[in-house]
C-alpha cells in the first residue's frame, strides 16, 4: 500500500508496458517509485498486441527509419531479457504481384536485415511456396515469395514481469488503484488515489510525476492541475486493433510460420501460430471515439480479417471459425497523417518542469518492442530534476524468470524434465513458457499433478493460482485466464464459467 508519510521520487500513472518498464528501470537505478494502476497490469492494450517483438517491416514505406533501427536492435536485448516469452519467428511474404513489386519488396527486406546488427535473428530470403511446406495452406496461384524473421512474445506476461522487476527493486506496485487527480505543490506532486476493490482512498507524494496512461493520457491530463501555467497538450490519436482467433489452420503447424499477407488498402494482415494448436489473425486499423475499456471488435473488422486471409489461403476461413476475438485501443502521437496505417508508431515525451516545478512527463504513442527505450529515455529526460544512484542497467538484466544460461530454453526443460520427472515434458513446457526459471517457485515440493491441489481447468492448477495472486497482483478470474494464462481461449462458454468460479473460490 501506499505509504502516505512516503515522498516517492516517482510516482507513474499506469500499468501497461510503458508504466511498467518506466517503474523497473526507476526502481533499479535506487529511485523510490509508486505505479498505480486502475485495473490489472496490462489489462488494456498491452495484453491485446499482436504479440509481436518487430521491427515493423511496413514502416520502411513511410521513412521511419529511426524507428525500425531502434526497433531492430531491441529485438536481442528484449529475447535475452526473457527468452521464454520472445523468441524468433519465420514470416512468409507470398509475392502478390497487383501489390507491392518484387524489387520493392526486396530492397524493403535488404534494410530490414541491415539497419541493425543481428546475431541470433536469421535475414531475409527468397521462398519457392511450391515446394517450401509454408506453401501448403496458400492458394496455387502464389508460387514464390520471401522469408524474414522477427520474434514472438507473451505480451500479457511481459507487463506482469516488468512490474514484478520493479517491486523486487524496491517499488510499490498497487493494482486496482485509480488516480483520481494530481496537484502540483512547487517541488512535489500530491496524488489523490482510490482503492477500485475496498473503496479505501489515500494521499502520495511524488518528486516526479510520468503520466503512462496509454489510451487514459488524455482522462489522467485532464484531471492534473499543474499550478499557474497551463498543462502541455496531449496529441494523442485512438486508433482500435482487433484480432480473431481460430484453429490452427490446415498446412500451417508442421512448418510453424508466420504469414504476412499484404492488402489492396496497403496495410498488411498476419497470421500466427498461437497457443498450440490455434492461429491469431489481425489486425485492424480503426478510428477509435469513447471509452477505451469498451472497444469490442466490429462486425465489419470481422468480414475484413476474414476477406483478406481469404483471398490467399486454399480453405478460406469463415464467421463460424472464430473461436475469440480480442480489442485494444493504440494511443498513438497524432502526428496528422491522412490514413490511420500512416500514423506514427514512434513515441513522444514531454516534460513540464521547468524553473524548479516538480516535472510532469507525459508519454504518448510507443510501442510493445521499444518500452525499454522508452524507459531509459524517460528516466535520462528527468535525469536533471532527481539524483540517480546508477545508471542504465536495462539492457544486459534479466527479467525474473529469464535468467536461463544461454537463452536455451530447450536445454533448460531437459534439464528440469530430469528434476520432474513426475511431470509430463509438455506440461512442464507451457509452465515453463510462463515462469522461466521461476517453475521450480511455482511447482515447490510438487512431485505429481496431484501436488498441485485442485485442477481448474486445461494445464491450470491451485498451486499456480496462488502463485499468481502471491506474487503477480492477480484479483479475479479473468487475470489468470487471460493475461496470466490464456487459459481461457482453450475453453468453451460453460467451461469458461465453471473455471472462474473455481478461481473466485481460490481467491
Amino acid at each position: 500500500m501506499a505509504d502516505p508519510a512516503q515522498l516517492y521520487d516517482i510516482a507513474v500513472i499506469g500499468g501497461g508496458i510503458n508504466g511498467t518498464g518506466i517503474a523497473c528501470d526507476a526502481a533499479g537505478r535506487g529511485l523510490s517509485v509508486l505505479l498505480l494502476e486502475a485495473g490489472d497490469l496490462g489489462g488494456g492494450t498491452s495484453s491485446a498486441s499482436t504479440k509481436l517483438i518487430h521491427g515493423g517491416l511496413r514502416y520502411l514505406e513511410y521513412m521511419e527509419f529511426r524507428l525500425v533501427r531502434e526497433a531492430l536492435k531491441e529485438r536481442e536485448i528484449l529475447m535475452a531479457k526473457a527468452p521464454h516469452l520472445i523468441w524468433p519467428m519465420r514470416f512468409v511474404v507470398p509475392h502478390c504481384a497487383s501489390m507491392r513489386p518484387w524489387p520493392l519488396v526486396r530492397i524493403g527486406l535488404f534494410l530490414y536485415d541491415h539497419l541493425a546488427p543481428r546475431h541470433k535473428i536469421p535475414g531475409s530470403s527468397g521462398i519457392n511456396l511450391e515446394t517450401d511446406p509454408a506453401g501448403a495452406p496458400l492458394r496455387d496461384e502464389y508460387r514464390h515469395g520471401f522469408t524474414y524473421w522477427d520474434c514472438w512474445a507473451d505480451d500479457a506476461r511481459l507487463v506482469v514481469l516488468n512490474a514484478r522487476a520493479a517491486a523486487l527493486a524496491g517499488a510499490t506496485v498497487r493494482t486496482r488503484t485509480r488516480c483520481l487527480s494530481a496537484r502540483r505543490e512547487s517541488n512535489r506532486w500530491s496524488i489523490d488515489w482510490r482503492d477500485e476493490t475496498s473503496g479505501a482512498s489515500g494521499v502520495a507524494m511524488a518528486r516526479a510525476l510520468v503520466n503512462a496512461a496509454g489510451p487514459w493520457v488524455g482522462q489522467v491530463a485532464n484531471n492534473t492541475q499543474t499550478g499557474d501555467r497551463k498543462p502541455p497538450g496531449t496529441s494523442v490519436r485512438l486508433v482500435k486493433g482487433s484480432h480473431i482467433v481460430v484453429p490452427r489452420i490446415p498446412g500451417t503447424g508442421g512448418s510453424e510460420s508466420a504469414y504476412l499477407l499484404q492488402n489492396h488498402d496497403s496495410r498488411v494482415v498476419f497470421i500466427l501460430p498461437f497457443e498450440r494448436d490455434l492461429s491469431l489473425v489481425g489486425t485492424t486499423d480503426v478510428p477509435f471515439v469513447g471509452d477505451a475499456s469498451q472497444c469490442r471488435i466490429e462486425a465489419d473488422e470481422i468480414d475484413y480479417l476474414l476477406d483478406a486471409t481469404s483471398r490467399y489461403l486454399m480453405t478460406p476461413l469463415s464467421r463460424d471459425d472464430v473461436l475469440w476475438s480480442f480489442s485494444g485501443v493504440r494511443p498513438l502521437f497524432d502526428d496528422e497523417a491522412t490514413a490511420v496505417q500512416a500514423v506514427t508508431r514512434d513515441y513522444r515525451l514531454q516534460l513540464d518542469g521547468a524553473n524548479g516545478a516538480a516535472p510532469l512527463l507525459t508519454v504518448l504513442g510507443g510501442k510493445l518492442t521499444t518500452y525499454r527505450r522508452l524507459a531509459e529515455e524517460t528516466l535520462q529526460r528527468l535525469a536533471p530534476h532527481l539524483h540517480f544512484p546508477a545508471g542504465p542497467w536495462t539492457a544486459n538484466a534479466s527479467l525474473p524468470g529469464g535468467d536461463i544460461p544461454q537463452g536455451d530454453t530447450d536445454a533448460w526443460l531437459n534439464d528440469l524434465e530430469r528434476r520432474r520427472s513426475g511431470f509430463a515434458r509438455d506440461f512442464l513446457a507451457r509452465l515453463v513458457a510462463r515462469h522461466g526459471t521461476l517453475v521450480d517457485q511455482v511447482l515447490g515440493d510438487a512431485r505429481e499433478l496431484h501436488d498441485l491441489g485442485e485442477h481448474v481447468a486445461g494445464d491450470l492448477y491451485e498451486r499456480e493460482v496462488h502463485h499468481f495472486v502471491e506474487h503477480e497482483w492477480a484479483c479475479v478470474p479473468d487475470d489468470i485466464l487471460w493475461r496470466r494464462t490464456k487459459t481461457g481461449v482453450h475453453l468453451t462458454p460453460a467451461q469458461r464459467a465453471q473455471a472462474a468460479e473455481t478461481i473466485a473460490r481460490m481467491l
